[in-house]
């Protein structure tokens, strides 16, 4: 595994390597590499010839200093889980990746105006931002993203097909703790006993898909009363939304994509995860 973390070194490499016509499978990553991120490597590394992986905590999609200041940052522990399974690492540092202010500013009309958009204000375009870059840079033939990130993972879709990127967006499966818990960096900041408390929202949401009804409020209400039986959670958001545009749904229909989405804290840490239900 080769290791950058300057824009034009990285750029020299992907030239030389478009020039050879190798397919190239892109994993951006904000670090605190765990489970989840392997398998969207491994994925990368089964379609295409050459991986990269990139490392940053981008600071401008962080809304709250705090979650900023407390993100996970383990490089050394990442470096020797995927050194074997990655060519290229890119670990740019802030002034790399913006040497001047970003002024850029995406609009993604529905899709950023619910769940996390609103809790987030800023967020998205910030995320649009760092994701814009790194594709321009890298280049990648395919792009590989979490479906735990679900809203995320639909704005960039939308941005890809905006700026008319050539890059495919690949969505993979979420992977979870033994005991249900969706994995996610933001997990080593609970302790033990703080992950069996989060782990219990997920049967929860299994149990919700099994309810006999199509009508989304009672669904909700079954979550949020389970829910609310438990000590020490509190549910930011629990929404069951059209899986395309977004938006609420009032009935789960045949044959149409339906999620439902939570945001909830355990311990002051923010955790979000969903459940499909068509």
């Amino acid at each position: 595994m080769v290791i950058y973390s300057k824009v034009n070194e990285l750029t020299e490499k992907m030239i030389s390597l478009k020039s050879q016509n190798f397919s190239v499978g892109f994993v951006p990553t904000m670090g605190a590499l765990h489970a989840g991120h392997l398998s969207l490597i491994d994925k990368a590394r089964e379609e295409c010839q050459v991986v990269v992986v990139s490392i940053f905590v981008n600071p401008i999609q962080f809304n709250n200093p705090e979650d900023l200041k407390t993100y996970p940052r383990t490089l050394e522990q990442d470096i020797e889980k995927i050194k074997d399974i990655t060519d290229i690492l890119f670990v740019p540092t802030a002034e790399e990746i913006y040497p001047t202010q970003p002024t850029e500013s995406y609009y993604f009309g529905d899709l950023e105006n619910v769940m996390e958009g609103v809790q987030r204000p800023g967020h998205f375009n910030g995320v649009a931002i760092v994701v814009k870059k790194l594709l321009d840079l890298v280049q990648p033939d395919k792009a590989y993203f979490g479906e735990k990130d679900f809203q995320q993972l639909a704005i960039v879709k939308k941005l890809v097909e905006q700026c008319q990127i050539d890059t495919t967006i690949v969505a993979c499966p979420t992977v979870r703790e033994s005991n249900g818990l969706a994995m996610s960096s933001r997990n080593q900041r609970l302790q033990n006993d703080q992950k069996e408390i989060a782990a219990k929202v997920y049967p929860i949401l299994v149990n919700s898909t099994r309810l006999e009804t199509t009508e989304t409020k009672l669904i909700v209400d079954y979550v949020m009363t389970e829910i609310e039986k438990i000590d020490q959670i509190k549910v930011e958001y629990f929404q069951i939304v059209d899986e395309i545009s977004l938006q609420p749904v009032e009935s789960i229909l045949p044959d149409q994509g339906i999620i439902g989405c939570i945001a909830f804290y355990v311990g002051g840490v923010r955790l979000i995860d969903n459940i499909r239900y068509q």
